[in-house]
């Protein structure tokens, strides 16, 4: 079979899956899936760069995803005026105070040396962390008691949602530009430890500090680039047409939106796989391959391989931060208790092995096959654990202890499928060629 015809097969079998759940369950979840399928397909793609072209290990997947939510909320949501006058411009300057120890402490390192260096440096690390301090906290406290219930934070510039998907893109490639520049060129596991670090930081930043985020306490009602489905329901012109068509205006609603946000996520992955496409055919492509199989002989070559390091690594940092821009869309909330490890690094790893290592559409694939059986698995082993325990009395602890188990099925089964992935095809349904 060809590989053009067999790429072909795996997309459409994965597409009848997804037609399969609208027959048999609802066409809601069928779009949810598939909408969900098409975010995670772009996280795979941003990581598929940095593992399949250059070979870095990022275990920090969560952290940029989660800043690319973030940037939704400082772009689109409205700006909270009265916590503004309470204190917004205090803590601006308190961050430019941080931002500028920083830079000095930074400076006073290049420029000395000896142990005059070591005490300027930690002289300035500690006169502007006093300073950072004392104007920091009380701008906090005065900003997160405007109203804690609704708002309690500074909100954001109040423009389209759609300017946050490159905001939230550049974002991420920012906190990668500062990992890299500290990690790369060291061993991999630095680069690995680093990624991991920081992904924790930037969920417990999202967390605690109530006056960027609301912290755990959500920031809901984010704007839609489509229109509420409660406003199409009480829209006579629409609920007309839904009528016409034979469907109930709730549902119609919800079918619309839904195919709506599918159009502009495939709009955005189609785009970001063809560049991708682009670039790994290209001289540059050829070169990151090169330097991922053998840094020696890329070096000896006159390659700068740090700083190609450096470049793929924010560019696939910040495709990862789009898609947490646009998921966050999606949901119309950000919830940063919601980030977790397994779902946000592990499960787009998988997605990316599955796929195909190095292979642009096995990483597409990847996420939509990943994502798909991460969600119906679990209902699919309560039906076959139903069937399985129905011999056994009501009572019955074995019959309980079954059922109860079924929520670990999600588990169990990314871990059959690396399994048996990597043993009869190491390389992923669609390898690298």
């Amino acid at each position: 079979m060809s590989e053009p015809l067999r790429n072909t097969l795996l997309f459409a079998g994965v597409g009848a899956l997804i037609l399969l759940t609208g027959f048999m369950q609802s066409w809601n979840s069928a779009l949810l899936i598939l909408n969900m399928g098409l975010v995670s397909a772009i996280m795979a793609l941003g990581v598929n760069l940095q593992w399949g072209f250059a070979g870095l290990f990022n275990v920090g997947i969560m952290g940029f995803v989660a800043l690319g939510g973030l940037a939704t909320v400082l772009v689109a949501m409205p700006p909270v005026e009265e916590a503004w006058a309470a204190g917004g411009l205090r803590l601006l300057t308190a961050l430019v105070m941080g931002a500028a120890t920083i830079t000095a402490a930074v400076l006073a390192y290049g420029r000395l040396t000896g142990r005059t260096r070591t005490f300027v440096v930690l002289g300035i690390l500690l006169v502007g962390f006093v300073i950072y301090r004392i104007l920091l906290d009380p701008a906090k406290a005065s900003v997160e008691a405007v109203n804690p219930a609704l708002t309690g934070y500074l909100g954001g510039l109040g423009l389209p949602v759609l300017i946050a998907w490159p905001v939230g893109g550049l974002l991420a490639a920012g906190a990668a530009w500062l990992i890299g520049k500290t990690a790369l060129g060291l061993r991999s596991d630095y680069l690995a430890i680093a990624t991991l670090g920081i992904s924790e930081i930037v969920i417990a930043v999202l967390k605690n500090e109530d006056w960027l985020a609301r912290g755990v306490k959500n920031v809901v009602g984010l704007p839609r680039p489509l229109p509420y489905e409660i406003d199409l329901q009480q829209d006579p012109g629409f609920v007309d047409r839904a009528t016409s068509l034979g469907l109930d205006p709730v549902t119609a609603s919800t079918l619309y939106v839904k195919l709506g946000y599918s159009v502009l996520f495939a709009v955005v992955l189609i785009v970001l796989l063809w560049l991708a496409q682009r670039a790994r055919n290209s001289p540059w492509g050829r070169m990151m391959r090169a330097i991922r199989d053998n840094e020696v002989a890329a070096e000896a070559m006159g390659k700068d391989v740090t700083a190609r390091h450096l470049q793929i690594f924010v560019l696939g940092s910040a495709i990862c931060g789009i898609g947490g821009a646009m998921m966050t869309t999606l949901d119309g909330q950000l919830t940063p208790g919601t980030y977790q490890p397994l779902r946000f690094t592990f499960l787009i790893w998988v997605m990316v092995i599955v796929g195909g290592s190095g292979n642009n559409l096995g990483a597409v694939l990847g996420g939509f096959l990943i994502w798909f059986l991460w969600v119906q698995v679990e209902p699919m082993g309560a039906w076959a654990m139903s069937w399985i325990v129905a011999p056994l009395a009501e009572d019955s602890a074995l019959r309980l202890h079954l059922l109860d188990s079924v929520a670990h099925m999600r588990l169990l089964t990314m871990g059959v499928i690396l399994l048996v992935v990597l043993r009869f095809s190491p390389r992923g349904l669609i390898p690298e060629r």
